[in-house]
């Protein structure tokens, strides 16, 4: 199966939410009026996209019909499938080595395992993976990470359970350039009650980062849970108002009806996504592409 297929596979809940709708309605229109772009923007906001990009997209798609003298429900279709690819185009600098990758996100959201499926997907791109267990405040967690770096036979730099992580990301750094590693992966505390704590322990690792390995680049990745919908945009949020947030990972978009969520994320916050899960799968979490997305949906 191709990643389309099971994207498509894993984004049926969402089609049959929003896509379904659309058809229905497009079916339905006679004569593109104000009702029409009523209705499709009730869709979009239904689909977790947010009143904004909504907004945005139906603001846009009523010019492109105006300005073309477009009278077909179907082609109008067609150019809003193709405004919302490019709302959901944002660049993406490219991957430079070696690389810190931090990975960030609330407990529950599948962190842990995707830094594990990161691991694999970086390996079997020819680079060389290490994994760092700094999230020492959560009980099991080193232990679900090696169970991961066992899998991927990835090294593991982790220490006790309560202690400083900056100490565990300094120990995994060292031996990162010792080994002349491509890629740390970082897993860090699921810790957002607390912001100011949050932001000094983020701090104090990209201190060590910046001090440790000043060649290396960094990326500062927030795991989101698509199934979160909304709130999992406000979680985003205030993750970028503690730390430098460059990426999103979307994982769980197989468990929703309301995939639209990722554009709200990109929209909004102006964060590309990078990734995405549709499954449990090690080949079920892909590079985002907004073309395949777009298409699998509609």
């Amino acid at each position: 199966m191709t990643f389309f297929q099971r994207l498509k596979e894993g984004l049926s809940k969402t089609r049959g939410n929003f896509t379904a709708r659309v058809d229905e309605l497009v079916e339905h229109t006679q004569v593109i009026d104000e009702e029409f772009y009523d209705e499709l923007t009730d869709i979009l906001i239904l689909s977790d996209a947010g009143v904004a990009a909504a907004e945005r997209i139906i603001d846009t798609l009523k010019l492109q019909v105006a300005e073309k003298k477009v009278k077909d429900a179907k082609q109008a279709r067609e150019m809003f499938k193709k405004i919302i690819v490019d709302e959901m185009k944002i660049g993406r600098p490219p991957l430079q080595w070696p690389m810190v990758m931090l990975v960030v996100g609330v407990n529950g959201v599948g962190k842990t395992t995707t830094v594990g499926k990161l691991a694999l997907r970086f390996q079997e791109m020819g680079r060389s993976v290490m994994m760092a267990a700094a999230d020492t405040f959560r009980a099991a967690a080193d232990e679900q990470l090696k169970v991961w770096s066992e899998r991927a036979k990835v090294p593991m730099i982790s220490q006790s359970m309560g202690s400083d992580p900056a100490a565990v990301v300094f120990d995994a750094v060292q031996a990162a350039k010792a080994r002349k590693t491509d890629l740390l992966i970082v897993d860090t505390a699921g810790r957002l009650h607390n912001k100011k704590n949050l932001m000094d322990e983020l701090g104090k690792i990209r201190r060590i980062i910046d001090k440790e390995h000043p060649e290396a680049s960094v990326r500062s990745m927030l795991i989101l849970d698509a199934t979160t919908g909304q709130n999992g945009l406000q979680q985003a949020k205030q993750f970028k108002e503690a730390a430098e947030i460059n990426g999103i990972i979307l994982t769980k978009l197989d468990g929703t009806a309301k995939g639209g969520i990722a554009i709200a994320i990109q929209q909004e916050l102006k964060i590309p996504v990078w990734y995405i899960g549709v499954g449990e799968g090690i080949d079920d979490l892909q590079a985002f592409d907004a073309e395949e997305f777009v298409n699998a949906l509609l």
